[in-house]
């Protein structure tokens, strides 16, 4: 909750950052309990500067895979950090990872390492009209892909020529995305999907096999190229790319987030067809190549395929839906449940503007859990039943608080 150390934190980095606290960790537009900062976490939970403890289902935003500060894979950060971390070259690392992830994940025949998924993103853009020699791409009204002014949801800053060559359509609209890409005509160079729908403040949305299999169709008849961004829900639907599952291959996918379990990298991947593309557009960063967390990312993988973190964490995300679903009938009041249990958004039926989401989940992170309003959350390998369970617990708590 909000403390006279939170507020001295948000007075000061308003006199020397702009707006304070800004983007996605801005606790702004948040019920006043939220804590802005915190000194520290460690598997599913977060302590603010206060010393008081949360039980995170946002795992910052996604990296928090396998918890918080994770015994090896923090282990292999540190002592690669030891050896060399940003170098005037690579370490060999760079190359075991990227043919750990070629064996690990199918339709990946190469991997371009990057820093923030917006990297990546960004990068798959330039790859597709560079592949393609056409410039016009096809994505989703509202979809997140980054912050950068080609795909940035505001307009302050952003100019009438960085959102050029780009025509939106309605996510798992079959009839709507075939009226954008004939829109398109002979300049389409990519459509740009999201393995969920996942904007933030309206109901998640799974996608529909025929959205999905109709856009690989799309791209094959014109030569563009699949771009699936998997940078916020990777790894968290299944082991490898997000819309296998439903037979359906990308050119090319972002990745990023929970690639290292929290310490920054990010991923462009692509099948082979794009890649003499990829090796031809120039991107870089003084710090993409960083060993470090290349080091903590193979361990990750390593986790991912040896472990049951995925069966894990849905069979929790089930058990917590499942449960608020009862006691939020139990004091009378509908939820909203939407998205992947895992990646789940969690607001009130009838409640257009949020207000009671907003108390609700206002007076959960006073209880020590910590949801989010309005964009969706998260859960980690880290987390327990008896987590789910004490969640449960203090949710009903507040179900009833705000009923009074």
């Amino acid at each position: 909750m909000t403390t006279a150390s939170d507020r001295s934190l948000k007075d000061r980095a308003a006199e020397v950052m702009p707006g304070g606290v800004y983007g996605h960790l801005s606790t702004g537009r948040m019920s006043p309990n939220y804590p802005q900062f915190f000194a520290r976490a460690k598997g599913a939970h977060l302590w603010d500067v206060e010393g008081r403890k949360y039980l995170d289902f946002m795992c910052a935003f996604g990296p928090n895979l396998l918890g918080y500060g994770h015994d090896e894979v923090n282990a292999a950060y540190v002592d690669q950090l030891a050896l060399g971390d940003v170098m005037t070259g690579p370490s060999p690392v760079a190359v075991e990872l990227a043919e750990t992830f070629v064996d690990m994940v199918d339709g990946v025949d190469w991997v371009l390492f990057c820093k923030n998924g917006n990297d990546a993103t960004t990068a798959a853009l330039m790859t597709a009209r560079k592949h393609t020699g056409k410039a016009t791409i096809v994505r989703a009204i509202g979809a997140y892909h980054g912050s950068a002014p080609w795909c940035a949801l505001g307009d302050a800053g952003v100019g009438p020529h960085d959102q050029a060559d780009q025509i939106f359509h309605r996510y798992n609209d079959v009839e709507d995305l075939e009226r954008a890409v004939k829109q398109a005509g002979g300049d389409l160079a990519a459509i740009f999907v999201s393995p969920i729908k996942h904007d933030i403040i309206i109901d998640q949305e799974l996608p529909d096999p025929a959205y999905a299999k109709r856009a690989r169709e799309l791209c094959d008849e014109t030569g563009a190229l699949l771009v699936v961004d998997n940078v916020r829900a990777g790894f968290r639907l299944t082991r490898g790319c997000s819309w296998t599952a439903m037979g359906v291959t990308p050119d090319l996918s972002s990745w990023g987030k929970s690639l290292a379990n929290g310490h920054a990298l990010s991923a462009l991947t692509g099948a082979n067809a794009a890649k003499t593309a990829a090796s031809q557009i120039f991107v870089t960063g003084s710090f993409w190549f960083a060993a470090a967390p290349m080091a903590a990312a193979l361990v990750t993988l390593r986790i991912l395929r040896e472990t049951d973190y995925l069966e894990h964490t849905i069979r929790l995300a089930e058990k917590l839906r499942t449960g608020l679903h009862a006691a939020a009938q139990n004091h009378g009041f509908g939820l909203r449940q939407t998205g992947p249990a895992q990646i789940p958004l969690v607001t009130f039926e009838d409640d257009p503007e949020l207000k009671m989401t907003q108390a609700w989940t206002g007076a959960l992170v006073q209880k020590g859990v910590y949801f989010h309003p309005y964009h969706n959350m998260f859960f980690c390998a880290a987390m327990t039943d008896g987590d789910i369970d004490h969640a449960l617990v203090q949710a009903d708590a507040a179900f009833a608080e705000i009923k009074a």
